[in-house]
């Protein structure tokens, strides 16, 4: 038997789904996680086939031990994985320790964590990236912005999303990014003017999609972040054949295997030192699933089961679900203590069944994601604007 080791499965509180639909195929399901065995829902306690709780998953210490206990219990593990980003670095160095080939090992992990490392293998693949520098001092940075004008961004250069992420559009700002800035490597980017993009695809052990969907982010996640702004993106299950191609020739620069991953990807909104209006140029790889309620909002686009496939893909490296709808999904979400046009009952009322859920979220994502969520399943594109901007008005 598969003996499948799951770390942190109730967060996200979705992530539930993918070990159910493993064990549903067979797979031994082994979940370590900090929350008490109580605290866990009934879905998930019945798509585990044991749980092994931490006092923190921060202690690499008593995460080894559990899984050492496992191997001993059970024998050798086969995968170990979170579909988490903030643990990325962590089930590798794991999967190193451990011996576990499916999957990335500590050795593999600069190239895909390393925004200024990502950009080689995206160079590679022949697809054009922002110019950089890396922070170092004042004078140097300021250098590197006289070439490449104002604004530019400056962001962890092994960062979670848009977390510590300034948008840097003069010289004051620049004193007070020197001033404010955390004792880590930073890298700073000159500024795309562009829609971000996403090739999201489930891979299997021979590099090869056996599902690809997107999505495209409204509102500016940066701004979002920094700004306390509201946050709207859209799945969608058909993706304009450049962004397929730029997606498969990632997969194949990154040597992507039996992984979820999430790439993303300007879409120039006008002409600029790095190309012509309307072309794709890389932002940043992500190996692991879109976050939060994501994987969610493609069942809901595709009528159909990620989670099962991604499932399929670890028991059978290959599936027989396909999409049953050509749709878009979109998640608009209300930041709390704004003022809004539209009432929840407004939005349900004009919405129906469409509407398919709506409710807080996680407070461990709403920097990125706001408070109050609305998801809808539409049919285009231009009606998931239409439901983001009734709702976010």
């Amino acid at each position: 038997m598969t003996n499948f080791i799951y770390i942190s499965p109730n967060f996200p509180a979705n992530h539930w789904n993918f070990c159910n639909k493993l064990k549903e195929n067979g797979i031994n399901v082994l979940g370590i996680g900090d929350a008490p065995y109580d605290e866990l829902t009934y879905q998930l306690k019945n798509s585990l086939n044991e749980y092994y709780r931490v006092s923190t998953l921060e202690n690499y210490d008593e995460v080894f031990r559990a899984v050492a206990f496992f191997s001993y219990k059970y024998g050798k593990i086969d995968f170990i994985e979170t579909n988490n980003e903030y643990w990325l670095e962590r089930d590798a160095r794991l999967r190193t320790d451990f011996n576990v080939t499916t999957g990335f090992h500590s050795e593999d992990m600069d190239v895909v964590k390393f925004k200024s490392r990502m950009k080689e293998n995206y160079t590679k693949a022949g697809i054009p990236v922002a110019r950089y520098h890396i922070v170092d001092d004042y004078d140097n940075c300021l250098k590197f912005i006289k070439e490449v004008g104002f604004p530019v961004v400056a962001k962890p250069d092994n960062g979670v999303g848009a977390n510590d992420t300034h948008k840097i559009k003069n010289e004051d700002d620049l004193k007070h990014f020197f001033e404010t800035k955390l004792d880590l490597s930073y890298i700073m980017e000159e500024y795309i003017y562009g829609e971000v993009e996403t090739y999201d695809s489930i891979i299997n052990s021979k590099s090869e999609p056996i599902f690809e969907n997107g999505n495209v982010t409204v509102a500016n996640l940066m701004e979002t972040v920094s700004e306390n702004k509201n946050s709207c993106f859209y799945e969608r299950s058909v993706l304009p054949a450049d962004l397929l191609d730029a997606g498969r020739r990632t997969v194949k620069a990154f040597g992507v295997k039996s992984r979820f991953v999430h790439f993303e990807f300007f879409r120039l909104d006008r002409d600029q030192h790095i190309g012509k209006k309307g072309d794709i140029v890389a932002l940043e790889v992500n190996m692991r699933p879109p976050g939060g309620i994501a994987p969610t909002m493609m069942n809901y686009a595709n009528w159909t089961d990620v989670y099962e496939i991604w499932a399929d893909m670890i028991a059978y490296d290959q599936t027989d679900r396909g999409k049953s709808r050509e749709g878009v999904c979109c998640f608009a979400s209300r930041r709390d203590g704004l003022v809004f046009a539209h009432t929840p009952e407004q939005i349900r009322e004009r919405y129906g069944e469409k509407l398919k859920e709506e409710g807080r979220v996680e407070e461990a994502l709403s920097g990125a994601m706001a408070n109050y969520m609305f998801i809808g399943a539409l049919d285009t594109e231009e009606e998931a604007r239409e439901f983001a901007a009734y709702v976010l008005s």
